[in-house]
Parts: C-alpha cells; sequence; structure tokens
C-alpha cells in the first residue's frame, strides 16, 4: 500500500510536468521542497507520538467548539434538528446552520487578530522552506483557514502587478484547499453522531489542509513556472493587521451574516449539481439497461451506466496509484470526478454514503477524505475568476485564461495529498 501511494506522487508529479507552460524552467529546489514538506507534515500530524497525540487533542477540542452549533440549531429549528424523529437527517438543518457557527466564530478570531498570527507563521515557513515570494506564502498559509476568495484578500494591494506564475499560484491555492467554515460541516457529515468518528475526520480533515498548502504552491510552479522578476515584500509589510469590525460582537454578527451567505450558495449549488446529475444519469441507465446493451452487461458484470460509474472506471487506475485497494478503485475514482464536476460537497455526500453503507474500508473512506479537501471543480473556477476580477479588474481576462490549469493544479495538489496520506493512514 505504501509503495502505491509513492507511485501516485510520482504519477500526479509528472502529469503537472506534462502539463507546464515551461518545462525548462520548473525550480526543481521547490518542486523536491514542497513534497518533503509535505511528507514532514503528514509524519509530524499523523505518525509521531508527541505531536500526532496533540493534533489529535486539538481536533478533540475543534470537534467539540462544532457540538456548540447544536444548541442555536435546536433553538431555532426545534425537533427538526432531532435525526432520531421520523424525517431523520435533514441536511439543510443539520449541517448547513454549522458553517454560520463557525463562519462567526472565525470572523470573532480574526477580530482579536489571533488568526492573522498564525497564517503569518505559517507563510514564514513557507517563505523560508520553498523559497516563493512573500504574496504567494501569505496567500497560501490563508487559504488553510478561510475560502478562496477570502484568501487573496491578505494581498490585494499586489494583485494588479502580480506575475501570472504568481496569479497561477493564488488561484491554485485557492483550489487546493477548503474554508474552516465548509470543512466543519464535512467533519459533521462524515462522521455522523459519533464522537470518535468526528474527532477521527476533523483530525484527518484539517491535516489534509496544512498538507495541500505546499502541495498547491508545487502544482502551480510546476505547471507555470516563474518566467519574470517578481515583486517581493517583507512579511511584516504584508501582514495587515487594521481591524475590519469595530468589537467582537460586530464581528461575529457580520461573520453569520457572511456564513448565511455562504450556506445559502452551498444549498443553491448541491440542489442544482444533485439534479444536473441525476439528469445526465436518466439516458445513460436508460441505454444501459435496454435490450443487447443490458444482457453485454449483465455478462461483465457492470453495474448501470451512470456518469460517476463512467468516471470511476477512467479514474480507476488513478485511485490505485493514490494507495487505494482495487475493490474500492472504481468508487474512489467515481468521488474524484464528481469532485471536479460537481463540487467536493457532492463528492462528500457520496463518499459520506458509502461510509453509512460500508461499500468502501474505513481506510478508503479516510483516503478520499484528504483527497477531496479542495475547491478543485469547475464551478469554483468562475467563483475564483469573478473574486479575483473584483480586486483587479484590468486583470480579468488573464484570470479567466489561467482558471482552468489553476483548478487542475489544484485537483493534482489534493490528489498528491491523497497518495502521501495514504502512506502515513
Amino acid at each position: 500500500m505504501q509503495l502505491q501511494g509513492l507511485i501516485g506522487v510520482v504519477v500526479l508529479l509528472a502529469l503537472g510536468f506534462a502539463l507546464s507552460t515551461n518545462r525548462k524552467r520548473v525550480n526543481w529546489r521547490l518542486v523536491g521542497a514542497g513534497v518533503a514538506l509535505q511528507f514532514v507534515i503528514a509524519v509530524l500530524l499523523l505518525r509521531v507520538p508527541g505531536t500526532a497525540d496533540a493534533f489529535a487533542f486539538f481536533a478533540t477540542i475543534v470537534t467539540k467548539v462544532i457540538s456548540f452549533a447544536d444548541e442555536g440549531i435546536s433553538f431555532v429549528f426545534g425537533n427538526l434538528a432531532n435525526a432520531g424523529m421520523p424525517w431523520g437527517f435533514v441536511f439543510a438543518v443539520k449541517v448547513l446552520p454549522i458553517i454560520i457557527f463557525f463562519a462567526s466564530l472565525m470572523a470573532v478570531l480574526y477580530h482579536l487578530g489571533i488568526m492573522q498570527r498564525v497564517v503569518a507563521v505559517v507563510a514564514w515557513l513557507l517563505r523560508r522552506t520553498l523559497g516563493v515570494t512573500g504574496v504567494e506564502a501569505l496567500s497560501a498559509s490563508a487559504n488553510i483557514f478561510v475560502g478562496q476568495t477570502e484568501a487573496p484578500l491578505t494581498v490585494r494591494p499586489y494583485i494588479a502587478t502580480m506575475t501570472r506564475s504568481q496569479i497561477m499560484t493564488i488561484m491554485a491555492g485557492g483550489f487546493a484547499t477548503i474554508a474552516g467554515s465548509v470543512m466543519a460541516a464535512y467533519i459533521v457529515k462524515l462522521g455522523g453522531d459519533s464522537e470518535s468518528q468526528r474527532v477521527l475526520f476533523a483530525t484527518h480533515l484539517m491535516t489534509a489542509s496544512v498538507m495541500s498548502a505546499p502541495a498547491g504552491l508545487v502544482m502551480a510552479k510546476l505547471m507555470m513556472p516563474e518566467t519574470q522578476t517578481p515583486r517581493d515584500e517583507s512579511m511584516d509589510k504584508l501582514v495587515q493587521t487594521e481591524r475590519e469590525t469595530r468589537n467582537v460582537l460586530d464581528a461575529a454578527a457580520a461573520g453569520a451574516t457572511d456564513g448565511l451567505k455562504l450556506a445559502l450558495n452551498v444549498a443553491a449549488m448541491l440542489i442544482a449539481f444533485i439534479a444536473l446529475l441525476a439528469m445526465l444519469n436518466w439516458p445513460l441507465s436508460t441505454l444501459s439497461q435496454w435490450g443487447p446493451i443490458d444482457t453485454w452487461r449483465v455478462s461483465h458484470g457492470l453495474p448501470i451506466f451512470t456518469f460517476q460509474n463512467i468516471l470511476g472506471a477512467i479514474l480507476q487506475p488513478l485511485a490505485w496509484t493514490m494507495g487505494v485497494a482495487w475493490d474500492d478503485c472504481r468508487e474512489f475514482g467515481s468521488l474524484l470526478g464528481t469532485q471536479v464536476i460537481a463540487t467536493e460537497f457532492v463528492a462528500y455526500l457520496n463518499l459520506s454514503d458509502h461510509i453509512a453503507n460500508g461499500t468502501v474500508s474505513p481506510r478508503t473512506s479516510q483516503i478520499a477524505a484528504y483527497a477531496l479537501c479542495g475547491f478543485a471543480n469547475l464551478p469554483s473556477i468562475a467563483i475564483q475568476i469573478g473574486g479575483l476580477s473584483a480586486l483587479a479588474p484590468e486583470r480579468r481576462a488573464e484570470f479567466a485564461s489561467i482558471g482552468l490549469r489553476a483548478m487542475v493544479a489544484g485537483a493534482l495538489a489534493c490528489w498528491m495529498t491523497g497518495a502521501i496520506a495514504s502512506i502515513m493512514i
């Protein structure tokens, strides 16, 4: 299994190199240091007794904090929040409000200056180990905690003068990670009502977010190496300390409002993309059950044709290189395809169904938690182009031209994180 994961790292790096805009200018020191840093993070957070235990304890605290959202949910929704009632688990009631709560909490931490300090420390580490510019390191570190449209705000004054490689890095970093607010929702959905399972997936998802920061930098610089002379600034000058809210209550209220917008956006995307997938699957499944095709399909032991099953078959070999047992590779490949086409939220919903039904092994579900932990999907390209264009309207055409390549880099970064995690699990 460990050898499979190493093969996956090599294969994914080779794919990134094959898609490079300038193979001769690839900074192999940066690539090597970035991959090594991923391994170091994985070993420290998952294997070394002292640091792994401390991180697991932190995951327990995070899980406990998330559980406090149940108080607000129960007050507003009453018995609808009780999964033990006849209507069972209501996603819109049990999961989406957690995004609101966590967004409010993150806003308070930013108001108090706590998150800025954490982001600055991580940015300093990335800059020293990988040799990237300050703006690239700061944006990458911010992406660990906030979303793909919020992280660029940390380097807002510099976007207009960035090189194309730097823009690629900013965008790929957004695609390679997820926001802390939606991570909380994934922890609840994957862990279910079991506290131990919530702690387990909290540990894995938080580790994935940290690991994918250097992974995003690696894939971005591999696929679009620096060919210009980028402007660089000291970390002291880059880190913004001014407060945008008046006090803690104002920060909590503003964060809750932003969280509501995000929760509604997630709900809208889920309704749209799950419905679109069902529409795409209807002709495929109907065709697969027609006369001679149905006979051929059954004789070869193939399932009913769906978009997810086709993607699973295509990505099955790649799934194997990421350390997944062959029996689970089709389902795993389907999750990867769903992540890119229909958002990681839909993929995580499918993963939670696999966990509940026991259709994949616990190890495969944990590797999937890493591999899906990023906004690397087609809808997010439009989101990033819109968000960055609001900060630098004159560069909208460049954002649009880089968007798809950056999304692919983000997906490869997520999958490389999954491959490395498979070696440690």
